[in-house]
């Protein structure tokens, strides 16, 4: 046989080959890559279509293979605040700024939430358990400690700030847009007789742009705190 056939005869077998391959190996299901496709899915259907066997899917492997990582959707749920409260930064106590920097770590943590509709029920469902979700108690605490708040009124006002940063987020996910016009022709259209206070304030009920309720909420809790 030439040199020539030789050369073509190879290359046929390699060509045969191809077929024959060894598929390329599965990536390794690990803890990050199961939360990661947690949020994407929950970012694109919401909260309520989170299921361990919906992940599972979209990681074309089986439930059991996410519970040698994740116990269970609680487990699940925890991790999934705690990623997002990593991207919270705390900044830097300063006494003569405390509310502002209370208000600018609420509104990161809202803005978090927000992007994944319905996931702060997952934050109002156990008391945290996760480090990066107890890194934000603890940035708060040393604002609320720096502004000269008393410890007891500093943790009773974040309990509450996070709570209604939780309740704010839920709620605007399951309003979706809300059709301003029509709640203010609903609220024309009460007799003054009945709702004399509400007719004469229709405007100031349904006013506020953005997030100008949020931020009106938090700096009402914060005056009572000192």
């Amino acid at each position: 046989m030439n040199r020539k056939a030789s050369s073509r005869e190879e290359w046929a077998t390699q060509i045969a080959s191809l077929d024959q391959q060894t598929p390329a190996r599965k990536e390794p299901i690990t803890v990050g890559r199961i939360v990661a496709t947690a949020l994407a899915l929950v970012e694109a259907e919401g909260f309520d279509a989170l299921t361990m066997r919906r992940v599972a899917a979209a990681l074309q492997t089986g439930p059991a293979s996410l519970y040698a990582h994740v116990r269970n959707k609680a487990e699940l749920d925890d991790l999934l605040i705690g990623a997002l409260s990593r991207n919270v930064v705390p900044p830097k106590p300063d006494a003569a700024r405390w509310r502002e920097q209370v208000l600018d770590v609420c509104g990161q943590l809202r803005d978090q939430f927000l992007r994944y509709p319905g996931i702060a029920r997952a934050a109002l469902s156990a008391p945290p358990a996760n480090l990066d979700t107890l890194r934000i108690t603890e940035g708060l605490l040393a604002i609320f400690l720096a502004g000269g708040v008393s410890p007891r009124a500093a943790a009773w006002t974040i309990d509450a700030v996070l709570l209604y940063v939780s309740a704010y987020t839920v709620e605007s996910s399951l309003r979706g847009e809300v059709d301003r016009g029509e709640v203010l022709e609903r609220l024309r259209m009460l007799p003054a007789s009945h709702f004399p206070c509400i007719s004469a304030h229709v405007d100031e009920l349904n006013s506020g742009e953005g997030h100008e309720r949020f931020e009106f909420a938090i700096r009402s809790m914060l005056v009572s705190a000192g």
